[in-house]
């Protein structure tokens, strides 16, 4: 009876597709799993009376038997990929000369091309291949290539790429929605990057004063050891000297406070504090948590001088440490605004600035915008990213999985002796290196990557561990494994150094 009540909608079914998923590129959809993802993606909306008659596992079947008659293909890259001749690919030393030739020297990249990834497996275009604990700086947080983020994405890039916020899109209002639901939020501006969602958080909160203060109230303190973006007000924000040398001068009306100090922080925050901006969790200042008490004391000092407070939640937040945002492990503590960005498009340029409704009131029509934000294909893959990121399971799995990895550093140190401490949260953690290594992370760092591991530096002193959140317990062995074998390499070297 299934069967025939699916062949009576034929005609029907064929519209659902061409509206949700629109036409397919072929050779794309190669890919039985990703195909499987898209067609279950869909079942959700079929009219209400076929979607109790027919599972979702017997609708993807039907569909997959009958893919020519009910789904649209695009013929255009086989047709492209057989018109022209296969070039022979380029090394990774040739196309880094390319690079160096070519692009701004603001980066220093290792000197291989990547090629492609799976999973938290990621292979240069020579073939070799690596174990990706840095997430490409905690972006990739559901791996590479995960089926249901690429079926989203498939799913939009044949409909629509881009309208400008002149006109709305769906997936844009759906995210939106989906982010207020799961926060303190009522309303959400998105951008295209973690400097632009802080750049939006201090225009507003420095709005919000303008209409509720005198003009002396427009100070907002930022804490020693942050990073906040490389905007111009966004490194002025970041109260980390390195990063502002050269670029002076810099915009007035920050103040810097010692970060986990309550009686500094009770001596900074006063009748002059507009906002206070902080990450739960400092990343690039040492994956660094705020101490017990410690958020919940700024929100007390915010609301005792009528100051905003402001979480930067761009590393540390979409489940990275085990809970959906950071600032969740100290209960009872919420801000006024709070800015995203990196996990929040799984690997797709996307930021976004949430904020209360009293806030949000701050900006009319005209203070403030972007061409690009909200983009609809990147909003797509954003809202597949953020419900698999919100799963129950899936945040259980990272603190298991947290739980392991830390261990796994315990246990290697007790062999290398190389660690001050192990400290985060989740699968955000940070290895210290003890004084007599202090100022050589990024050596371990490179004698790791020899050994077909990605991990980061977060400083000069800190090694900066952030894998995928759905890194299996194979690959977490095997990468702890040629982990082991980096600091031992290191260990060698030194021991040669010293003789």
């Amino acid at each position: 009876m299934m069967p025939s009540l699916l062949e009576e909608q034929l005609p029907r079914l064929r519209e659902l597709f061409r509206e949700r998923l629109g036409t397919l590129p072929l050779n794309a959809l190669r890919n039985e799993e990703v195909l499987r993802t898209s067609v279950r993606q869909v079942h959700r909306y079929l009219p209400r009376l076929l979607q109790v008659a027919v599972s979702e596992e017997a609708f993807t079947e039907f569909v997959i038997r009958n893919r020519e008659r009910l789904l649209s293909f695009s013929e255009v890259f086989e047709e492209k990929e057989s018109a022209v001749a296969p070039s022979a690919p380029a090394d990774s030393s040739t196309l880094a000369a390319q690079a160096r030739s070519h692009l701004v020297p603001t980066y220093a990249p290792k000197p291989m091309v990547m090629d492609r990834g799976q999973g938290a497996r990621l292979w240069d275009v020579e073939g070799n291949e690596y174990l990706d604990f840095g997430s490409g700086i905690a972006v990739n947080s559901l791996g590479h290539q995960d089926p249901d983020l690429l079926a989203a994405l498939q799913g939009q890039a044949g409909k629509l790429w881009h309208t400008s916020n002149l006109y709305l899109t769906a997936p844009a209002i759906e995210l939106a929605e989906l982010l207020t639901e799961s926060s303190f939020a009522d309303r959400v501006f998105f951008c295209n990057s973690g400097a632009e969602a802080n750049e939006a958080a201090i225009k507003i909160v420095r709005k919000w004063a303008s209409q509720h203060h005198p003009p002396e109230k427009r100070e907002i303190v930022t804490f020693h050891g942050s990073f906040h973006g490389r905007t111009l007000a966004t490194v002025t924000a970041t109260a980390q000297p390195k990063y502002q040398q050269g670029y002076e001068p810099l915009p007035g009306g920050f103040r810097y406070c010692a970060f986990n100090d309550e009686a500094a922080a009770a001596e900074a925050i006063g009748a002059n504090t507009c906002a206070v901006l902080v990450e739960p969790i400092q990343g690039e200042g040492g994956v660094l948590p705020a101490a017990p008490g410690f958020l919940k004391h700024l929100r007390d000092l915010c609301d005792q001088h009528g100051a905003l407070l402001i979480f930067d939640e761009i590393q540390c937040g979409m489940g990275r440490t085990a809970k959906l945002f950071a600032h969740q492990w100290e209960e009872g503590v919420t801000p006024d605004v709070m800015t995203l960005a990196k996990a929040l498009g799984g690997g797709l340029p996307i930021g976004a600035m949430l904020c209360t409704e009293a806030v949000a009131q701050t900006f009319q029509v005209g203070d403030h915008g972007t061409t690009f934000g909200g983009n609809p294909v990147a909003a797509a893959v954003a809202v597949a990213a953020v419900r698999k990121l919100n799963r129950p399971e899936l945040l259980d799995h990272v603190r298991k999985q947290g739980v392991r990895f830390r261990a796994y550093l315990e246990d290697l140190n007790q062999e290398h002796q190389l660690f001050r401490e192990v400290r985060g949260r989740g699968l955000m953690l940070g290895a210290v290196l003890r004084p007599e290594h202090e100022g050589r992370a990024g050596e371990v760092v490179e004698h790791c990557r020899l050994q077909g591991v990605f991990v980061l530096v977060a400083g000069p002193n800190v090694i900066r561990l952030v894998p995928p959140l759905t890194i299996t317990d194979e690959e977490l062995d095997e990468g702890m494994q040629r982990v082991g074998k980096g600091l031992a390499a290191y260990r060698a070297a030194q021991a040669q150094e010293a003789a």
